[in-house]
């Protein structure tokens, strides 16, 4: 695949890039939940992702995108809108009805503790220490949030699984999207994205969803609440990420995931009122600590102090 340059952006602008599509991921938690008192998961993600489409592909009919769409890369295209948003919507969405916004956040927050060894496996990136060790704290805060002090589990296991599958393809998508973005620019993947994921979830909303959908009448509330998940969640979020993953790599870029419960947790506290108690705290505070754990470079550090005492 020939690589197209792009220009590259200040670290600024790209950490401000960064955790403002985690904080329109974040707050999609809390707009999901809304939506699920009028909309079932797959009849949302129809809508939200037909939306997306529109608004992207009348946004290309006025700028040309940098590089055509090769023939052969729409296989490529395709694989990567089976990860996500297919797979990936299929277990947030079904898994979001288990279990309360901010579990869910967290255990998507997990994605950069687990990223590194599927980068091993695909790119033969050196697995290190410190990820072993962020792996085992980060587990140890989910098990926090959903065991109870009589080790009962306070979130049904099937809504746990489904979100651990959506982790497994949001690091599918990195891996392929990584090499998309040498390519194309983020506009054209996002629409790419977006069309395909709309294409594959209509024959099920059409076969599962559609009698119920057209029971519901909208209110504006409603309308708002996909239009921010559609506008927000499903393109900003992915445009701007899509440059972070350009210019930092996967794991680095996974890593302002861990920002995505801290947003979760604040505005379900203001605008859903779920409570917090200590252990839900502290399950979220090990969860982040893991995840900053697996960040810090342990083999440089024994290297140095071994050096030292020499």
């Amino acid at each position: 695949m020939e690589s197209t340059k792009f220009k590259s952006k200040p670290k600024l602008t790209i950490y401000l890039y960064a955790t403002f599509s985690m904080l329109f991921w974040g707050l999609s938690f809390v707009w999901v939940k809304i939506a699920y008192e009028y909309y079932r998961p797959i009849t949302l993600v129809t809508i939200r992702l037909f939306v997306a489409t529109i608004i992207l592909a009348i946004f290309l009919i006025f700028r040309k995108p940098k590089v055509e769409i090769e023939a052969k890369d729409l296989p490529v295209f395709a694989l990567l809108a089976f990860f996500e948003p297919f797979c990936y919507f299929l277990g947030e969405s079904f898994g979001m009805q288990f279990v309360s916004s901010t579990l869910a956040s967290v255990i998507i927050a997990m994605i950069p503790v687990i990223a590194p060894f599927f980068t091993f496996i695909f790119y033969r990136e050196k697995l290190s220490l410190s990820g072993f060790l962020g792996l085992f704290i980060s587990f140890s805060g989910v098990l926090f949030l959903i065991i109870d002090k009589n080790f009962k589990l306070v979130a049904e296991l099937k809504g746990i699984l489904l979100l651990f599958f959506a982790v497994f393809s949001s690091i599918g998508y990195s891996l392929i999207v990584k090499k998309l973005t040498l390519k194309y620019d983020s506009i054209t993947i996002i629409t790419m994205q977006n069309g395909f994921g709309f294409a594959y979830f209509l024959p099920f909303f059409l076969i599962f969803d559609f009698k119920h959908f057209i029971t519901v009448t909208p209110d504006i509330r409603l309308i708002t609440t996909i239009l921010q998940l559609s506008i927000f969640a499903s393109v900003l979020s992915f445009i701007l990420f899509t440059s972070v993953i350009r210019q930092l790599g996967i794991n680095t870029s996974n890593i302002f995931t861990n920002l995505i419960p801290l947003f979760t947790a604040l505005f379900s506290f203001i605008i859903l009122k779920e409570k917090f108690n200590f252990q839900k705290i502290a399950g979220i505070l090990l969860v982040l600590l893991g995840v900053f754990a697996s960040q810090i470079d342990l083999n440089s550090i024994f290297k140095r102090k071994k050096i030292k005492n020499q």
